[in-house]
């Protein structure tokens, strides 16, 4: 009887000890929901944030309109890096978030041609309208503007230069940025938006020519994050981290403004 005692202490001990070491080890790399716009710049960042910190987080990439949707449907994500701020602020509207949340970046959009397009490249759109007209342009891939805000503002450019009726028929649409940008790199499209830091970034520079489009043409890419309701310690240190001069660096490297 006394063994059985013993044992049973002992084991509820154990169980103890691993339920109270759960959620440590779930927050020593959280998840987090980051805006596929920024797939170029992230893993520099969350490497600058690990030896700073000695902690990782783990990124998954997606646009901003599905995550916001995600997010308030439950998904287990403690930080949104969105590409723009009306996601962001309807969470927090909706009680999902801790708050507003702060703007960590300010994007470009990009006017991208593969090589060996017969589209020519320049940032006010004329060739690109002509190639509508005249047949050369096939296909012009961005993001779904209901989903992304940079193809969002690809539409507002296009409309900005009165070509968004010519191009309508020839649009292939990704679910997110990245999606449009696997359309160029693999010839599907003649031309497409991008935000700079996937045009000029590793995967796509060396294969076309960009020019980013002005911008007045489109509403600003104000790109704020926010933690959300429960979100652990090492989600708040990487968000403190994106504010800090370190994340803001690598940031501008990769063609985004500071906010």
């Amino acid at each position: 009887m006394c063994t059985f005692s013993w044992r049973t202490s002992l084991a509820a001990l154990w169980l103890a000890a691993f339920a109270l070491a759960q959620p440590a080890t779930a927050q020593d790399a959280p998840t987090i929901a980051v805006a596929a716009n920024m797939s170029a710049a992230m893993p520099a960042i969350v490497e600058a944030f690990a030896q700073a910190s000695g902690r990782s987080v783990k990124v998954t990439y997606g646009s901003s309109g599905n995550f916001r949707r995600q997010i308030a449907q439950g998904a287990p994500f403690q930080l949104f890096l969105s590409a723009d701020e009306e996601y962001v602020e309807a969470l927090a509207k909706d009680g999902h978030a801790e708050n507003a949340g702060a703007v960590y970046a300010v994007g470009r959009l990009a006017l991208y041609v593969p090589q060996g397009s017969p589209v020519g490249i320049d940032n006010k759109l004329k060739d690109l309208g002509a190639a509508a007209a005249d047949g050369r342009l096939k296909r012009l891939a961005l993001a779904n503007p209901e989903l992304a805000p940079y193809g969002r503002a690809a539409r507002e450019a296009l409309e900005h230069a009165g070509l968004w009726e010519a191009v309508k028929g020839k649009l292939v649409l990704g679910e997110n940025v990245s999606q449009a940008a696997r359309f160029l790199a693999t010839g599907e499209a003649q031309a497409g938006f991008l935000p700079l830091a996937l045009a000029a970034g590793p995967e796509l520079k060396s294969r076309g020519a960009w020019a980013t489009v002005p911008e007045s043409w489109h509403a600003p890419l104000r790109q704020r994050m926010v933690l959300i309701k429960g979100a652990g310690d090492t989600a708040r240190r990487f968000y403190d981290f994106m504010l800090g001069p370190q994340a803001r660096a690598l940031l501008r490297q990769h063609g985004y403004a500071a906010p």
